[in-house]
């Protein structure tokens, strides 16, 4: 069965944009520039490490160090897909072109992005548990718990200027916005995610992301979707909550690859009168390991 629509190529560079600007977890991927695909799934982004500063000699000039460039590479283990039918008779006066598009763009939004952010999430969590940096929830120390965290992940990036951001799920969210003594330390900040500016609440300049509670578990089963009406992530039997992730922006990389959306015609697909959109998408969430020690959580 032959793709016959040549523009549908178009939409991936626009699930893309809506991926980065509307996931709560997009601006990891304005991280993602300096890895290259050398495959499907394979991409290799680039590791240096320097030897720090030595005495200059009058005699000898400078003393050498090695800088070493490692090209490491990483395979990305979340490869995802779905093909859509649309029924002949649903394509209105718009056309075949923009029909695509709204389905495409409402099923990025509302199955494509949950997903890959409970994921994003829920890995960046493990990684906190696996370097001991998880702080027990109790509503009655949560605000000073995140305040802690906050001030944790700056002292371990050496107190640089780079983006902190913290993920709350609702329940710290409320009770941050309801706190009377952090009232006057929150404030409205710009903040960059792909192309798109955004203004979100900071506390100590952290900002603050709130993130609903199904995205914020600590465990998923992703399902296979064998079945046509089964499909999509929930949480494990034995998840937990997870309150608060926080991070320096810099700490994780999510790379993404949407592959090329194949749609055929009602004319070119013999099984229904329908036309069929091929959706398919590799993706991760990648921490260095010297950035391990940078991430926090509270669950």
């Amino acid at each position: 069965m032959a793709n016959n629509i040549a523009y549908a190529s178009r939409y991936s560079t626009e699930i893309d944009k809506i991926i980065s600007q509307k996931s709560k977890t997009g601006m990891f991927a304005d991280n993602s520039f300096k890895s290259k695909f050398v495959g499907a799934n394979t991409v290799i982004m680039p590791d240096i490490e320097f030897v720090g500063l030595g005495d200059y000699s009058r005699e000898n000039g400078y003393p050498v160090g090695d800088t070493a460039v490692k090209q490491t590479s990483y395979t990305l283990t979340k490869d995802r897909g779905r093909q859509l039918p649309i029924d002949a008779q649903d394509a209105d006066e718009s056309g075949v072109a923009d029909l695509v598009g709204k389905v495409a763009g409402e099923f990025t939004r509302t199955q494509v992005i949950p997903e890959m952010d409970a994921y994003n999430i829920s890995s960046l969590y493990k990684v906190a548990k696996k370097n001991n940096n998880v702080t027990t929830f109790a509503e009655a120390t949560a605000v000073k718990d995140l305040i802690a965290a906050i001030n944790a992940v700056d002292e371990k990036s050496g107190y640089s200027d780079e983006q902190l951001i913290a993920f709350v799920d609702p329940t710290l969210y409320s009770l941050l916005m309801n706190s009377p003594e952090l009232t006057r330390m929150i404030v409205a900040s710009d903040f960059k995610q792909g192309e798109a500016n955004f203004k979100v609440n900071t506390l100590n300049g952290c900002a603050i992301i709130p993130v609903s509670a199904n995205r914020m578990m600590s465990d998923y089963t992703f399902k296979a979707g064998t079945k046509a009406t089964e499909g999509g992530f929930a949480p494990a039997t034995d998840a937990k909550n997870i309150r608060a992730v926080v991070l320096p922006q810099s700490s994780a990389t999510l790379v993404k690859k949407v592959e090329n959306l194949r749609v055929f015609t009602p004319d070119e697909n013999i099984l229904s009168d329908s036309y069929v959109v091929d959706f398919r998408l590799y993706y991760d969430l990648f921490v260095k390991k010297n950035k391990e020690q940078t991430i926090f959580a509270i669950a």
